[in-house]
């Protein structure tokens, strides 16, 4: 399989380090992203690690580009090029953006598309995001694919990097999605669909100990972000992709309360949020896929913050740091979730479970599954909510990070209202209303 695959601390460089430049001298530089969005097409975004085999996704996404007659724009701008590829020429190990293209192209043809055809914008041709022949193949697409990747090269070839302004080409696909055509994306694909704050990196631990910067960094772990975001097409919440398999859920967390939103939506992997009227009154969602997206609520969320001492924060000193008043709602196959409403409506078939085991909570000493840790689980945090779903013994459960300088604990309670679904009447898949507080200790 020839689709880039990130590590979870890939470093970013390049075009994202001038872009951190510019921005540091001109931070006023206006986005054409700042207005609001209000489309009369569909979002389909995975939150990576799409399998060529998903035929849910992939139908999805074909069916609403025209089904047999679907025409898909393939966009792999994050990928390096292939003047950066080492294996460019080796059709078994490349992995740039002609190749990826190439392979996505095949993969929506191979699941139905009438035609696919990689949209030649990467780190090689710039000038192609201005080119009106380019244009021309976009405006002849029914539906977009965005691949993963880098989405700072996404910032840099789509939107004019720091002036944060529309090439022609990416004005053409906002035209579309305006215009009924679905936008589709994995990963990196998927996060550049996002509005102001969009996150660049960083690891639950470091962002939660050490809080949220705006930028581009060296280090990782270090929770960045883009303060105009990226594409702007889904403003209704921040987005976090990977979010179970590396375990962000803290970092997602901590970026949404640092920088004023109220809402996370947080992405699991081969598995996507499909956002029908993304920006208007009519805004509705839906999950697909074998594995989930969980909803954080931050409406109600209040930070505890002591005064600074001597610590492992990035200036040497660190603050004392806790969150209550979170909600969490975890979404699976077929749950709809409506944004203006705050409401989760579990799909067809499934029932309130209640819960009959009496087996405690196990113990979780690492529940944002560390890089650090060689023998950690992924999915860790959603393990231990579902396990106190499933038991009558306990109201509330803790969890721990691995790391102990400090060491966070994440409470989890049921809440008044707090419901979990099922549909095979014995295992807890959709949770609604869970209660979450993460405390420094």
């Amino acid at each position: 399989m020839r689709t880039p695959f990130r590590s979870r601390r890939t470093v970013l460089t390049g075009g994202a380090a001038a872009l951190v430049l510019t921005l540091a001298i001109s931070p006023t530089a206006t986005a054409d992203t700042s207005r609001p969005s209000r489309q009369g097409g569909s979002l389909v975004l995975v939150g990576g690690g799409l399998k060529e085999d998903n035929t849910q996704v992939y139908g999805e996404i074909i069916e609403r580009a025209g089904g047999a007659r679907a025409r898909i724009g393939v966009i792999t701008a994050s990928s390096v090029p292939a003047s950066q590829d080492p294996y460019a020429d080796d059709p078994d190990k490349c992995s740039n953006s002609a190749c990826n293209g190439a392979y996505y192209s095949e993969v929506f043809e191979r699941h139905g598309a009438a035609d696919a055809q990689w949209i030649p914008v990467d780190l090689d041709h710039i000038a192609n995001a201005d080119s009106e022949a380019v244009v021309r193949q976009v405006n002849s697409m029914s539906g977009f694919f965005f691949g993963g990747g880098d989405q700072s090269r996404y910032l840099t070839t789509l939107l004019n990097g720091a002036a944060h302004r529309d090439s022609k080409v990416l004005a053409a696909i906002r035209a579309k999605l305006a215009a009924g055509a679905v936008v589709s994306g994995s990963s990196a694909g998927a996060q550049i669909t996002a509005g102001a704050h969009m996150v660049t990196g960083g690891e639950s631990y470091e962002g939660l100990r050490d809080g949220s910067s705006p930028g581009y960094f060296e280090d990782a772990t270090r929770l960045g972000y883009e303060p105009e975001g990226g594409f702007g097409f889904l403003r209704s919440g921040l987005i976090d992709t990977h979010t179970g398999a590396y375990g962000r859920e803290g970092r997602a967390m901590r970026l949404a309360v640092d920088t004023g939103h109220d809402r996370v939506y947080a992405l699991e992997e081969n598995t996507a949020l499909l956002v029908e009227h993304p920006g208007g009154p009519r805004e509705r969602v839906r999950v697909l896929g074998p594995r989930g997206v969980a909803v954080f609520d931050m409406r109600r969320a209040r930070v505890h913050e002591g005064p600074k001492t001597a610590g492992r924060g990035v200036d040497g000193k660190r603050a004392t740091w806790s969150l209550s008043g979170v909600r969490y709602d975890y979404l699976t196959d077929g749950d709809r979730y409506d944004p203006w409403l705050r409401l989760t409506l579990p799909a067809y078939g499934k029932r309130p479970l209640a819960p009959r085991s009496t087996t405690p909570v196990p113990a979780n000493t690492d529940v944002f599954h560390s890089a650090a840790n060689p023998a950690g689980a992924p999915y860790s945090f959603l393990t231990t909510a579902r396990a106190l779903a499933a038991t009558a013994a306990q109201r509330t459960a803790e969890a721990t990070s691995y790391e102990d300088g400090p060491r966070f604990t994440v409470t989890f309670a049921k809440s008044p209202g707090f419901t979990a679904w099922s549909g095979d009447g014995a295992t807890p898949q959709t949770l609604t209303g869970l209660s979450i507080r993460v405390t420094d200790r």
